[in-house]
């Protein structure tokens, strides 16, 4: 029988539809939410009922809780830490739980589920533990995820990977916003880049994004993390950018990111749930984009774009 992880994701009523946004994007189907706080209206508009069991009428009115659920061999850690520094960079208060495995359990024992993996025509990600390989021509991304979000096996990063081919040679100067695990930033590097700039407003991921990038040979002055919000610490200009974060935060970071592009500069933005993406080429089409690719998988959008 396939085991599954239920993932509880508990916030702030007034935060329900935007940490569902955020926590929906870790699984393809629905999931379930639990919401008290207009028990008694939709009790009457929905069943047309106003006599309410008692153990409802005592749950706490003033949150909600986000339900998941995910197979044990999908990887169910890498959903948790994405839910977890998603959230956190868009300053919503929450808990998280996972029943059916113990927090030592996932973050160990999924190692055994994450097995190199191939990535558009040029890349192999390979576990750091994962010995027994073959890359053929392929250039080996050495990876160590932590707990920071990014293995290469979401759909929101192998799709931002495959764009990246298309665009990174000897002269880009790349900026990787919302860096996560710093595996977009190595892959900028391994596909030839000249300088990567990675930043996360997690001191965590950027911990980790360092640690990647020492894994395959880079450091400063060629590949630097940042710890900092969007672009609030960023200086120079990049003629590739890539943001695989939440539609929200793509939305705030578009206009700022206009400054930063040298003429010419592609645009690529990732972690976009297809319900939002109408949103998302609309902001980017008001901020002057032309969208030069669209790519989707499994309900998840990744677009590239540029200047008019």
């Amino acid at each position: 029988m396939e085991n599954w992880i239920e993932i509880c994701v508990t916030v702030p009523v007034a935060d329900l539809d935007r940490a569902a946004d955020i926590v929906g994007m870790t699984v393809p189907y629905g999931m379930y939410i639990e919401d008290y706080s207009n028990l008694e209206q939709e009790a009457w508009e929905i069943a047309n009922i106003d006599l309410i069991d008692e153990d409802l009428l005592k749950k706490d009115r003033t949150k909600g809780i986000i339900h998941i659920y995910i197979a044990e061999d999908a990887n169910p850690s890498e959903a948790v830490s994405f839910i977890d520094s998603r959230l956190k960079a868009e300053s919503v208060p929450f808990e998280l739980e996972t029943k059916n495995c113990r927090k030592e359990d996932w973050e160990n024992n999924w190692k055994q589920y994450f097995k190199p993996v191939e990535v558009g025509d040029k890349l192999l990600i390979r576990p750091i533990w994962i010995d027994d390989y073959d890359a053929g021509n392929r250039r080996v991304l050495h990876l160590e995820p932590g707990i920071a979000f990014g293995t290469g096996t979401h759909e929101t990063t192998r799709l931002c990977m495959e764009l990246m081919e298309q665009y990174v040679n000897g002269d880009t100067l790349m900026l990787d916003v919302g860096c996560g695990s710093g595996i977009l930033s190595v892959a900028g590097m391994l596909l030839g880049a000249k300088c990567v700039l990675g930043v996360d407003i997690d001191p965590l991921a950027v911990k980790v994004a360092k640690e990647n990038g020492a894994l395959n040979g880079y450091g400063p002055p060629c590949y630097t993390m940042l710890c900092g919000n969007l672009t609030d610490r960023v200086t120079g200009r990049y003629n590739l950018v890539t943001a695989n974060i939440v539609a929200d935060a793509i939305l705030e970071l578009t206009p700022q990111i206009i400054p930063f592009l040298l003429p010419g500069a592609v645009y690529i933005v990732s972690g976009i749930i297809d319900t939002r993406c109408g949103e998302v080429k609309a902001a980017l089409e008001e901020n002057g984009f032309r969208i030069l690719e669209q790519r989707t998988e499994n309900g998840w959008v990744c677009m590239s774009a540029s200047l008019r």
